[in-house]
């Protein structure tokens, strides 16, 4: 519901009672829209205290690192760094796309390794993608989706941020598919960590401008993009009409 009825010309030429009266009652209304409980966000009081707290964080630590990244690293070397990442992800790509049953997208996965570590000097270089060889970004949680289980409720988790209770569950199993997390010794497993969530960071600088200048609430519209997305990407990119929606 909107305030609609309630326009300058209508306050300006009511009585004084009736201009409290209709802003009253449009308060009333505005309250009792941003009190409506989302579908999909049972925790949103949580939620927002989580989201705030990862603000917070991100302010003081990770922003400020991503910036001075994207400033002094060339963008030659920070393309280097991105594509080496992405190399290591294709592994557990090609796992998952096994796990759905996408034979030809786990094959897809498998040769983009293989081209990615030997010609293009250990992943700095994307050469499967000049090749025209596409990358399946899967992880664990999608394939759940994909097997039946429904995400269930939106969850805000600290330091990871948007998520679904289902891939919430699917998250240690996709840290562990990760090859930087058998990498010795610590001290170089977790540099490499540090180093992958501010390149991650640096990516999500300009799209941060976005949305912070066009939404009137950002946790609101980081939400609805988040799990918008998430069930796009179970369905491969062709969701069904929200009316046959299965809860994945």
């Amino acid at each position: 519901m909107t305030c609609r009825f309630l326009n300058a010309d209508t306050l300006l030429g009511a009585a004084p009672w009736l201009r409290r009266l209709l802003l009253v009652a449009c308060l009333g209304l505005l309250t009792a829209c941003a009190s409506a409980p989302h579908a999909r966000d049972p925790l949103e009081p949580f939620n927002r205290g989580v989201a705030e707290f990862n603000e917070g964080l991100d302010a003081a630590f990770l922003k400020p690192a991503a910036i001075g990244y994207e400033r002094v690293m060339p963008s030659l070397l920070r393309t280097g760094i991105h594509n080496f990442f992405a190399n290591l992800g294709d592994i557990w790509n090609t796992a998952n796309n096994l796990l759905q049953g996408k034979v030809q997208a786990a094959a897809e996965s498998f040769m983009r390794i293989n081209v990615n570590t030997v010609m293009g000097l250990g992943g700095l270089i994307d050469v499967a993608s000049a090749l025209g060889i596409e990358r399946h970004p899967e992880d664990f949680g999608q394939t759940l989706g994909r097997w039946g289980v429904p995400s269930g409720p939106y969850v805000v988790l600290p330091f990871f941020g948007p998520s679904t209770v289902r891939d919430a569950l699917a998250l240690p199993l996709d840290m562990r598919g990760n090859l930087l997390s058998v990498i010795d010794p610590q001290s170089t497993r977790s540099g490499l960590y540090l180093l992958r969530a501010v390149e991650s960071r640096a990516n999500l600088l300009r799209s941060e401008n976005v949305v912070n200048e066009a939404a009137l609430d950002k946790y609101g519209f980081v939400r609805d993009a988040f799990l918008q997305r998430r069930r796009n990407d179970i369905y491969d990119g062709d969701p069904p009409d929200e009316s046959e929606e299965d809860g994945r």
